[in-house]
């Protein structure tokens, strides 16, 4: 047997084997509790990550729902207008909102519990009926009167979606963690006030950008933006019940007349030319929808803003000027007419002209070849009036906030020979326009011999009337104040429980013994039948007229007591309201 071989070895070599070398720590107390505080770290982050996503779909979804009602809040708003002004439409809208809020807030668990499907899915279907119920309703507005009239239809329409939406969202705020502890008071209250405050401050904003915008689309309408809203509703609460929203989504996006669409309107003129009425034009737009009428039966066209009259005109049976439905317009020319103790200089005279209307007063200036400048805030108005009541176009336009204009204007000097103030909006005179600063700026732009005329619409047995004039006396020396028509008998003054008219205050800058007027020419008429009747102010109006003041009622308007004049311009907008359904049938007010 051969002699085993050992393996051979090199001189002063030997093998060393790879021993694997471990990269976990020691495992000691040390890394042990820093492994646990990582993992708990870890565990923490991806918590707060949770409850923060958790908190922002919270505070998402009750914004949201919010927002849309506070947005359809306007909207509800701007669809009463027409039928009632601006402001009738809001004098009791905020006490609505706050009623259902406050409601929808208390009563959120017992919507649950009562109604038998989640009440957040309703609201799409409540939303797209508004537009449906209004258009209905509108129709009675005349029973149901301008003081109670639109909230009431607002009770039976919008404010049930604006009830329904708080409620929803007190219920989705349930998840919101608020972390009660020793704060736990603050923190039942806190939602309901910040929710609250966010719903008003979307209304705000919300109502400056649709006023903006009003107008410049179909979607950004009345209607437009109605069946925008229920679109939204639905996209955020989606179920079976959208079925139930087609019969309403079709009825306003079809058969709503106030929808400004070709069929639409075709249908709107088919129903008012059988009541010897036609629709000639209409765009929505920043001071109120905006239309032009007309009665072929009376032979006169008007300009209509919401439920006020901007003007008109008879037509012409011959070859003669077509003239004014409104003595007062006429009127306002005699500024021209009333005689000043320093004469004007021999030069192409300047009007400045605030509030345009149909433009009958700085059309007739311009006919006498004054320099006249038109102030008016409204595009529409002026675009309308050009068009549909041959407004020349030889006057500088300035389409501004009048109160911007005067004050930029009385700053750098520019100085008129005459100026007409006449102004009018949403049932009542603007109150900014008549407040001393205002009227302060329009004496430092007329000239040392000018003349101005301001026309004030309103009541005469409520305070505002006799403030406006005290205000106006305030800054100019010399006035003299006349009316449209004859003052009623004090028996139908207490019987109808007011005195609307128009009146005319006719100012100078300068002192005088007594304003008087010079006989008008033959070319002070303009061949125009309504100027020799009403050019020269006839029915003066004595301060026995206005209501007295009490004591320590407001004697002057200024910017600073605006607010206590806001309920008087109310009452005063109401009983406007009264005088325009006898000058219109109601149901041309209600089919705008």
């Amino acid at each position: 047997m051969a002699p085993s071989k050992k393996p051979s070895k090199s001189p002063g070599k030997t093998t060393k084997i790879p021993i694997p070398q471990s990269t976990d720590p020691l495992l000691t107390q040390e890394n042990f509790e820093k492994e646990l505080k990582a993992l708990a770290s870890k565990a923490k982050e991806e918590t707060t990550a949770k409850w923060a996503r958790e908190q922002a779909w919270v505070l998402i979804q009750s914004g949201t729902l919010l927002s849309l009602a506070a947005i359809y809040s306007n909207v509800s708003l701007l669809s009463l207008s027409p039928v009632y002004g601006s402001i009738p439409s809001s004098t009791y809208h905020s006490k609505g909102v706050m009623s259902a809020c406050f409601l929808g807030w208390s009563l959120n668990l017992f919507l649950k519990r009562r109604i038998p499907v989640k009440p957040i899915l309703l609201l799409p279907v409540l939303a797209a009926y508004i537009p449906v119920i209004q258009f209905f309703l509108c129709k009675f507005s005349g029973t149901f009167g301008g003081r109670y009239g639109p909230i009431l239809i607002e009770t039976l329409s919008f404010l049930p979606l604006l009830f329904l939406s708080v409620s929803c969202t007190a219920t989705v705020l349930e998840d919101l963690d608020m972390n009660p502890g020793r704060w736990q008071w603050l923190s039942d209250a806190t939602p309901g006030i910040a929710s609250y405050a966010f719903y008003k401050a979307v209304e705000f904003y919300s109502g400056n950008y649709i006023s903006g915008a009003i107008g410049s689309s179909i979607v950004h309408t009345r209607i437009g933006l109605s069946l925008l809203l229920t679109g939204l509703y639905a996209i955020f609460s989606p179920s079976k019940l959208l079925l139930y929203t087609l019969p309403a989504v079709l009825h306003t996006a079809i058969f709503n007349t106030h929808l400004p669409t070709p069929y639409s309107t075709a249908s709107l003129n088919a129903e008012l030319q059988q009541m010897g009425w036609s629709l000639v034009d209409r765009q929505e737009s920043l001071t109120g929808y905006i239309s032009i009428i007309e009665s072929a039966e009376n032979r006169f066209r008007v300009m209509r803003c919401d439920h006020s009259l901007l003007g008109g005109e008879w037509f012409s049976r011959d070859e003669g000027p077509n003239e004014p439905i409104y003595g007062v317009f006429v009127m306002l020319e005699a500024v021209r007419l009333v005689k000043v103790e320093i004469p004007a200089p021999y030069r192409q005279k300047s009007a400045l002209v605030i509030g345009l209307g149909i433009g009958t007063t700085p059309a007739a200036f311009i006919a006498h070849g004054i320099n006249t400048t038109i102030v008016e805030i409204d595009p529409v108005v002026h675009s309308f009036a050009t068009k549909y009541f041959a407004l020349p176009t030889t006057h500088t336009p300035v389409i501004e906030d009048a109160v911007a204009f005067a004050n930029r204007t009385a700053r750098a000097g520019t100085k008129y020979d005459y100026i007409v103030h006449d102004v009018f909006t949403g049932g009542a005179e603007p109150i900014d326009l008549f407040t001393l600063e205002f009227i302060q700026d329009l004496y430092d732009m007329l000239e040392d011999w000018g003349v101005i005329a301001l026309n004030y619409a309103g009541d005469l047995t409520l305070p505002p009337s006799r403030i406006i004039t005290t205000t106006i006396r305030t800054i100019f020396p010399s006035c003299r104040i006349f009316r449209e028509s004859p003052a009623p008998s004090a028996a139908k003054i207490a019987d109808e429980g007011r005195d609307f008219t128009n009146m005319v205050i006719f100012c100078t800058r300068t002192p005088v013994e007594e304003i008087a007027f010079a006989y008008p020419t033959a070319p002070d008429f303009l061949n125009s039948r309504a100027r020799k009747a009403f050019l020269v102010p006839q029915h003066e109006v004595l301060d026995s007229a206005f209501k007295k003041a009490e004591e320590g009622e407001m004697r002057v308007l200024t910017r600073a007591s605006r607010a206590g004049f806001e309920g008087w311009q109310r009452e005063s907008a109401l009983g406007h309201w009264g005088v325009m359904r006898g000058v219109l049938p109601p149901r041309v007010w209600e089919m705008w």
